[in-house]
């Protein structure tokens, strides 16, 4: 098993309370996720805040024609500076995603380091070279033009 590493850096011009408001609510995380993975939260009684220990249900499909569950756990969170999440259930053998806030001049920058593992050994480097890292690099792109929309964009 190889653990692959992906890092995203963007810059929201609001205040570090907003960003953590918006991001450390579980109900926004349908908000970002782009359309054609079909996200659906499926906890019942999500809490509007995050919280270490928090578990968290979703359905996805993350490749056309194959849905899954998904199931995080919120491992750490030091608000409004960071949280983790750590998959518990779902399509990779490993997943550990950091969200780090850092109020600089203007704004915040929004930091993400994820840790992963596909599964099915060397077959699973091969489709992460192929579909999976360019799968999340979608997935973070979309992200950032939809946070662009919402909070507007860099000056």
């Amino acid at each position: 098993m190889s653990v692959h590493t992906f890092h995203a850096k963007q810059f929201l011009p609001i205040p570090l309370e907003k960003a953590w408001e918006f991001f450390s609510s579980p109900k926004n995380l349908s908000v970002i996720t782009p359309p054609e993975m079909n996200f659906v939260i499926t906890t019942k009684d999500l809490a509007d805040k995050t919280y270490a220990g928090q578990i968290i249900a979703y359905r996805v499909s993350p490749l056309p024609g194959f849905r899954t569950t998904w199931v995080t756990e919120i491992t750490h969170v030091n608000a409004p500076l960071f949280f983790v999440d750590e998959q518990r259930e779902g399509p990779y053998t490993m997943w550990h995603h950091q969200h780090h806030f850092e109020a600089v001049d203007g704004g915040v920058l929004m930091t993400d380091i994820v840790n992963y593992a596909a599964p099915l050994g060397i077959l699973g480097d091969l489709m992460n070279a192929l579909i999976i890292r360019k799968k999340i690099q979608g997935i973070f792109d979309y992200r950032t033009k939809k946070l662009e929309a919402l909070f507007g964009k860099p000056q």
